[in-house]
Formats: structure tokens, C-alpha cells, sequence
């Protein structure tokens, strides 16, 4: 952290935001690894220090993207458009509140995530938070146009299998559980997760927005 802080001064003002972007795609990449490890323990104290875990990575993360926003202010000069610098913080940023949701949502509400439908959408959050990270790493010089091209590709499919899960996971929850109260904690944690996909696939369409312009 203290490292990157003093490259930025020594970054050309315009390249900064590189750098914060792909500081934001890091710490996502491990929110989405460290929520597969939430659905994994079935442990509700132990759980409850990876929630821990993520929510000190979406304050970093807010820290991250309230620079990006006060850099955006500061600078005549931007590596792109700054509506499209504007948005893609956005998005990121969306990517990593809804993870945290989710992951809360799981030892508020008492839910055993030993489910089949929780942990297969916790999987694709992770894929999808690494294939947004390839892409957005890719930005700082767009030279691999594959690399970028084949991770947007990706995320779209991953949303997708989102929303195929999803359905199939209401319509099993509703099938066989007894209980009310379960079915309604269940969907909701089914709703953001499903979210975080589209997140995924939000951040995407602002890198495709980038690339057709710059590349």
C-alpha cells in the first residue's frame, strides 16, 4: 500500500488512474476468491471473520474509488473519456458492495450456505471477478486486444450462467423447502448474488465502451 502510494506521485498525473483502477480489480479478485471461502465454511463464528475479511476490502476498495473520483477533478488530462472513467468506478465499485451484501447477508440472515445454488454463483463471482480483472490490467496499454476481448466474452457468459442458476435455484427452493421463512431469506441471497454478475457484466460493457474508442 505504502509503496504504490509513492509510485503515484512520481506517475504521470494522467496514468494515475491506471494504476487506482487496477488497484480497485486486485482487491476484487480477492473478495471474489475469499466468498467462495464464505460459502465453503459451515462454521457461523469462522464465517464471520471472512465476512470480516471482505468488508475491509470494500472499505478499501471505497477508498480506491473516492480517489479515482477526487483525481478526476484534479486533472485536465485523462487516459480516456472521464464519463467513461466516471462509470467504470462506478461499476467496480457496484462489484464489490454487492459481494458484500451477499457474503452479510449469509450469517444475518442464518443461512446454512451449504447449498448448491449459493456456492455455484459464489464460483462464477470469483471467475467473474478475475476475468474483469484481466480485462481491466489490459487497459493501461491495450496491446493484447484478445486478452480483453476474450475476458469481456467470458463475463457475458458468466452472467449469463447467473441467471440460468438463479432460476433453476427458485424453482428448487420453492419445490423443496418447508419453510417460509427459509424460502424468503434464500431468495434474497440468490437476488444479490445474481446481481454481482451483472455487475460483472456492467463493468464489461464500460471496458468494451473504452477499447472501441481507443484501441
Amino acid at each position: 500500500m505504502a509503496i504504490n502510494s509513492i509510485l503515484r506521485i512520481f506517475l504521470p498525473k494522467d496514468r494515475v488512474f491506471y494504476q487506482l483502477f487496477e488497484d480497485v480489480a486486485s482487491t476484487l479478485l480477492k473478495m471474489g476468491e475469499k466468498l467462495k471461502e464464505v460459502v465453503n465454511e459451515p462454521d457461523f463464528e469462522q464465517r464471520g471473520k471472512l465476512i470480516k475479511e471482505i468488508e475491509d476490502m470494500e472499505h478499501e476498495n471505497d477508498d480506491y474509488t473516492h480517489r479515482i473520483f477526487t483525481e478526476l477533478g484534479k486533472n485536465f488530462i485523462t487516459p480516456f473519456d472521464r464519463e467513461d472513467i466516471h462509470y467504470l468506478a462506478t461499476a467496480l465499485d457496484d462489484i464489490a458492495d454487492y459481494i458484500q451484501a451477499s457474503a452479510k447477508k449469509i450469517n444475518f440472515y442464518r443461512v446454512n450456505p451449504n447449498d448448491i445454488g449459493i456456492q455455484k454463483m459464489a464460483d462464477l463471482i470469483a471467475v467473474g471477478c478475475e476475468q474483469v480483472h484481466n480485462a481491466v490490467v489490459e487497459l493501461r496499454n491495450m496491446k493484447n486486444m484478445r486478452k480483453i476481448t476474450d475476458a469481456l466474452v467470458a463475463i457475458n457468459s458468466i452472467e449469463n450462467q447467473g441467471d440460468d442458476i438463479f432460476d433453476m435455484s427458485i424453482e428448487r427452493l420453492f419445490a423443496t423447502e418447508p419453510d417460509a421463512k427459509e424460502v424468503i431469506k434464500k431468495r434474497e441471497i440468490y437476488q444479490v448474488l445474481e446481481i454481482v454478475t451483472d455487475k460483472c457484466e456492467d463493468a464489461a460493457n464500460v471496458i468494451e465502451s473504452i477499447i472501441v474508442k481507443y484501441a
